[in-house]
């Protein structure tokens, strides 16, 4: 019997996963060290949802190249061994920056936590540069660097410490890579992962006008037009345009979502899926296509590997993607869009695309225009493109599986300021057929949600959507379809003959009373249930503002002989 090899949850280190007593599933990607070689760019951006291979493979470049290090063992049997460029292997210095982790309530603070990941490379090599001249003038500011971020002085405190030495601190990666180059006599590589994350941060907390000065400095004068760089590969979720940092910056070549180039190496391909599941005893059937599969990368369709590993760990299925720092900028930005989002946000969450104008360059300071909010959607893995129209600048949309689905249901709850409590007691309560309880929790969600709802044609028919949506493994539910003799605003057609089937028809205006009775009386002329079967549910809801007022019938349509 084949032994089952050790899931590598939580490791994100390639040498940590390769080289560990008890061997771990390792998904070959290593011939992506073969397209950075050949590519030959000189910084290459490449951006990816969170969770999705992108720190293994910046770790695996990182052991590959690193002249410090001995990796022949923990690439034996990759496919990279069968390539010409093993002789590449170990024969590079290699400035490795992950930025993932840095995190601060102040711009000084995350000035400092940029800083101290910095500290650990400058630590790593003034261990080789310690019997070179420090007062050679191409290795004193490298000295210089090392002796700030060690901070020995306990006179000051280290966020004084950096602030008093910011200039030095805006040049210490270029200063580095000088060095490096000096030392080693060919110029080195740099890797930075998740390069991103800090201007998030930033930008969470209120203060990224002030932290972008620092970052943009600290990263241009190391990657623009530097002579002692070899070349540079970045990781991210998004490409962040039309900002300082990258107003300089313009040498980068970037690969989203849509470009086929490293499309392979970040997430896991149906076949490797299909493998991996198979070692541990499960199958890739239709049920966990739809729950983990959906994204394209280029034009291969990948399945999400933070969600397949601990699926293929324990054998449940249920929701394991979780994105925290973009998830804030999503929820923060989607209160003020405008009403054309909300109304392609409609279509999105009954199962529909969406073809709209997406910008994937996602500036900060135009997050509340819809193009821009759409790209950040996509770069962050809620959304995927199923078709370009470049001509016209148009991307098809559409959410990549349930388990995103699921994200959705957070999202709602924001842009509605209902609580995710609210929604289950007032789902509960409508399945139940307990009418006077569900007018009485849906009163009190209307009263707390957003008054933007207060002013907008069909409003509360999407608020009511984006509140059913979360009971999407009971019901197939529909919007805004023909039914019957006419168009009806939500069917929620049962997947199991124990629950009602439930027809909803909303209207407005300030006669609630004799509204709720009139929607009622639509749903039977139009018979909005012609084709269903069993028992029905007919919900005439009426709003005059806050104001509302439900009217409700039971019907039984029998099967036909």
């Amino acid at each position: 019997m084949l032994k089952k090899k050790v899931l590598p949850v939580g490791k994100s280190d390639f040498r940590i996963v390769r080289e560990s007593e008890i061997e771990n599933y390792y998904v070959d990607k290593s011939l992506m060290i073969k397209d950075f070689i050949e590519e030959d760019k000189v910084v290459t951006l490449v951006t990816r949802p969170r969770r999705f291979g992108k720190t293994l493979n910046m770790t695996m470049l990182r052991e590959f190249f690193d002249a410090t290090g001995d990796s022949q063992g923990i690439f034996e049997g990759l496919s990279i061994m069968d390539t010409e460029y093993v002789e590449q292997m170990n024969t590079r210095p290699v400035v490795f920056l992950t930025l993932k982790g840095c995190a601060g309530k102040t711009v000084e603070a995350l000035e400092e936590a940029v800083a101290e990941v910095l500290h650990g490379e400058y630590k790593k090599y003034g261990r080789y540069l310690a019997s070179v001249d420090k007062e050679d003038t191409r290795y004193e500011r490298f000295f210089r660097v090392l002796e700030i971020l060690a901070h020995d002085d306990e006179s000051i405190s280290k966020k004084e410490h950096i602030q008093n030495n910011l200039d030095y601190i805006q040049n210490s990666l270029a200063y580095l890579l000088e060095a490096l180059y000096t030392f080693y006599g060919t110029r080195p590589i740099l890797l930075i992962d998740e390069y991103d994350n800090p201007i998030i941060e930033a930008h969470n907390g209120g203060f990224r006008e002030s932290f972008t000065t620092f970052y943009s400095s600290f990263l241009t004068k190391a990657l623009k037009d530097n002579p002692h760089l070899g070349q540079a590969f970045l990781t991210g979720i998004q490409r962040v345009a039309k900002e300082s940092i990258f107003s300089k910056l313009n040498n980068a070549v970037v690969y989203t979502v849509l470009d086929e180039k490293y499309s392979p190496y970040f997430g896991l391909t149906t076949a490797e899926t299909r493998i991996l599941l198979e070692h541990y005893g499960h199958e890739l059937n239709e049920e966990v296509t739809n729950f983990y599969d959906g994204y394209l990368f280029g034009e291969i369709e990948m399945y999400n590997p933070w969600s397949i590993l601990n699926y293929a760990d324990n054998g449940i299925m249920k929701n394991y993607w979780v994105n925290v720092s973009t998830n804030q900028l999503i929820h923060q930005s989607i209160k003020s869009t405008s009403y054309d989002f909300y109304q392609a946000f409609e279509k999105l969450i009954i199962n529909e695309k969406v073809t709209t104008r997406v910008n994937l360059e996602a500036a900060f300071v135009e997050l509340e225009e819809t193009e821009t909010l759409w790209g950040l959607f996509v770069n962050a893995g809620y959304l995927t493109v199923t078709d370009v129209n470049y001509r016209l600048g148009r991307m098809t949309l559409k959410i990549p599986n349930e388990e995103i689905h699921s994200e959705f249901v957070k999202l709602v709850s924001t842009y509605t300021k209902v609580s995710i409590n609210g929604l289950t007691d007032l789902l509960v309560s409508l399945m139940d057929g307990e009418m006077d309880e569900f007018l009485k929790i849906y009163q009190r969600l209307v009263l707390d949600s957003t008054s933007y709802y207060d002013s907008k044609e069909n409003a509360y028919h999407m608020l009511f959507l984006g509140m059913v949506m979360n009971l999407r493994e009971l019901y197939d539910i529909k919007s805004n379809i023909e039914q019957g003799y006419g168009r009806t605003d939500i069917v929620m057609i049962s997947k199991s003959p124990e629950r009602p089937n439930i027809i909803i028809e909303f209207k407005q205006g300030e006669d609630v009373d004799n509204l709720k009775l009139e929607a009622l009386k639509q749903i039977h002329a139009q018979q909005y249930y012609a084709g269903l079967t069993g028992e029905i549910m007919c919900l005439g809801i009426a709003h005059n503002k806050k104001v509302v007022r439900i009217a409700q019938e039971r019907i039984f349509i029998s099967e036909e002989k």
